[in-house]
């Protein structure tokens, strides 16, 4: 053998070797990749075809103390169509009755969408949409139309559920009984009922496996899911929905006559401290009144003379002064330092008593009050403020409560001037639920509670948790200061010189305190100076049903601002249309008069429902009333479990109802 062909055989055995263990390389890999990553890689391309979806449960619904509706979770459905699992015997055999049944259904030509189905088998769609936003009974009658009715593989039905949130009551209490949304990044905005207590409502999330199709579109595989939601328990909140229907538009006709910025109303139970109603209502840009904030909850600001109740009580526990004592209001002015104080009646008072200073609601005499008494230790006053949980929050599970603002001798703005100036309602700052807080302790003898949103958690029937009264402080005062200043807060009404007088009536007792706060009063234009009016106090005045709360922001001053003539109004209707005004009933005549077309047209119905229906029916998610309807009009008795709609029946679907004489179904 020559040298060169030698050098040639050696040059092929080292490629051949080269390549053989490039080989077993290759192989050593792939058995590497099937043994330590086999499960990683088989998961990743099933990713690519299949995917997990959460599917959000049903909220719970939310009620107002007697039962009704105030936020309710319905569920809408999506029909889409999957052409290509259709075969064409099928498709061609239904594709006419299915058109017509739409037609029927969904109230379009039969033609359109014979042509719509029929264009999604040419083109091999695989996700064409028939339907949005059915409710239920729609896609129940859906799923048994020809072709549908074979199911998803067979007859190419896709059917996607979303929930949406409705509010019966519509804009009335919308911003109280709020929402609840999550963001792309899972933040959350709570806002009224439904954000304090979504911990309750929203429940828990099921998974649905989807097929990724063409388009980068998903298809639900098959008709369950792998893990089902858990719905929500249901909130029995405190809103009264009669008395928050006289709150509303009692407040709404005051704004809309005042041409005022925005105001609250806030209706609570004295001995509960339930609150009943809270509504609160903005201008918009085109002068018209919706729920935009929650002014009763997280507005603080300065309250103006309805303070003067706390100045007063102060006084009395520390005794520094008695209703008796006798202050000069000084023509209705009085200097202190650089400042002047000025009552609202030009001239003042002369001489009067503590107790009419409090009825006619003189700034001078309140102001000289609280300065003479407290000047040489005014920490004294405050901790006696704060001793009566007036500077602190009240803990509302509603979030963005509005803190009070109470400051201390030597803190920033403390000044010569600050004992006179708080002791009619300024350099302070409140909620108007804060306020109205401590005027209900008043009417409760100086129990102080906290106010309450919120009575039970269900279940069904079933009783998660109750919420009684709670107490913050048993006694804020005295029980004989209480009944000192009790009287007064009458007198505001009833004496012909007191503030609230032109709201008296001889048929129902109120007793309260009027007040108007200046606003932009610092350094500012007086033709820009604005007003807030209030009137807070409770009913009737004797063993108190209700306490109540009425602030109305920046009314036009030019047809009036004063707290008696804005606020007080509001006050006074409320109470007399909870107590006073008797409802309207409307008879209906002939009721039980026969209507023989009527009769027949049932009888006909009765015989046609029970020739069609052999068997019985899937009720699950149905309205109680729907259900109780169909099986009652199928001669069958029905027990109710429950209210809402149906979450389990006792005999199941398809059971022949010759054998069935009774059900009892359970509704949530």
């Amino acid at each position: 053998m020559s040298i060169s062909k030698k050098n040639i055989m050696t040059r092929l055995y080292l490629v051949s070797g080269g390549l053989f263990i490039f080989a077993v390389l290759v192989l050593v890999k792939l058995v590497s990749i099937q043994m330590v990553h086999g499960d990683k890689y088989k998961k990743l391309a099933l990713q690519r075809t299949e995917k997990m979806f959460t599917i959000p449960p049903n909220r719970g619904n939310l009620y107002s103390d007697d039962g009704s509706l105030l936020a309710t979770s319905v569920s809408k459905y999506t029909i889409r169509f999957d052409a290509e699992t259709v075969k064409d015997a099928d498709f061609n055999k239904h594709v006419n009755p299915l058109s017509i049944k739409l037609s029927k259904l969904l109230q379009r030509p039969s033609s359109h969408f014979e042509k719509l189905l029929r264009k999604a088998k040419a083109n091999k769609n695989r996700y064409a949409l028939i339907a949005r936003n059915l409710d239920y009974s729609q896609y129940m009658n859906i799923k048994d139309f020809p072709l549908f009715d074979l199911g998803p593989y067979k007859g190419g039905l896709i059917v996607e559920q979303k929930t949406v949130r409705e509010h019966p009551l519509g804009k009335i209490a919308e911003r109280s009984v709020g929402y609840e949304r999550f963001d792309e990044n899972g933040y959350a905005t709570r806002v009224g009922l439904e954000g304090a207590f979504g911990q309750y409502l929203r429940g828990k999330e099921g998974k649905r496996l989807k097929q990724k199709i063409a388009k980068g579109q998903w298809k639900p595989i098959g008709l369950d899911n792998i893990i089902e939601p858990k719905d929500g328990y249901d909130v029995i909140s405190t809103i009264d929905i009669n008395i928050q229907d006289i709150a509303h538009h009692a407040l709404l006709g005051q704004l809309e006559k005042y041409k005022a910025d925005h105001g609250c109303v806030i209706v609570m139970e004295t001995k509960t401290g339930e609150i009943k109603a809270i509504s609160n209502l903005g201008k918009t840009e085109d002068n018209k009144y919706y729920e935009r904030l929650n002014y009763a909850i997280g507005e603080s600001h300065e309250p103006g003379s309805t303070f003067k109740l706390m100045s007063l009580v102060a006084a009395l526990e520390d005794k520094v002064v008695d209703t008796s004592s006798v202050i000069d209001t000084e023509k209705g002015r009085w200097r202190i330092y650089d400042r002047i104080v000025r009552d609202s009646k030009h001239g003042g008072y002369g001489k009067i008593s503590v107790a009419e200073a409090f009825e006619v609601s003189s700034n001078t005499a309140f102001a000289k009050m609280i300065h003479n008494n407290y000047k040489n230790n005014p920490q004294v006053f405050v901790n006696r403020l704060m001793n009566m949980e007036l500077h602190k929050e009240l803990g509302m599970p509603i979030k963005g409560e509005g803190k009070p603002v109470f400051r201390n001798p030597g803190d920033k703005g403390w000044s010569g001037i600050s004992l006179a100036w708080m002791s009619h309602g300024y350099e302070v700052s409140l909620t108007p639920l804060q306020t109205l807080a401590f005027y209900n302790a008043i009417a409760n003898d100086g129990e102080l509670l906290r106010p309450r949103l919120i009575k039970e958690v269900k279940e069904w029937n079933n009783s998660i948790q109750k919420f009684d009264k709670e107490v913050l402080n048993p006694s804020i005062c005295s029980k004989e200061t209480a009944k000192k200043v009790q009287q007064l807060l009458k007198n505001v009404v009833e004496k012909e010189h007191g503030t609230g007088h032109r709201l008296y009536s001889e048929n129902f007792s109120m007793a309260g305190k009027t007040g108007t706060a200046q606003k932009n009063y610092v350094g500012k234009d007086p033709d820009k100076l604005r007003y807030i009016s209030t009137f807070a106090g409770y009913f009737p005045a004797e063993n108190p049903k209700y306490s109540c709360i009425v602030v109305i922001h920046e009314p036009d001053k030019s047809v009036g601002y004063y707290g008696a003539d804005v606020s007080g109004p509001v006050f006074k209707s409320i109470a007399q249309k909870i107590y006073a005004n008797n409802p309207m009933i409307d008879e209906v005549e002939s009721l039980n008069a026969i209507n023989m077309e009527l009769e027949k047209a049932f009888e006909q119905y009765f015989v046609d429902a029970r020739k069609k229906v052999l068997t019985m029916p899937n009720l699950k998610g149905m309205s109680g009333m729907d259900a109780v309807s169909i099986l009652e009009n199928l001669g069958l008795k029905v027990e109710i479990k429950g209210n809402g709609k149906v979450k389990k029946q006792s005999i199941s679907q398809g059971t022949e109802l010759a054998k069935v004489s009774k059900i009892v179904l359970e509704l949530i």
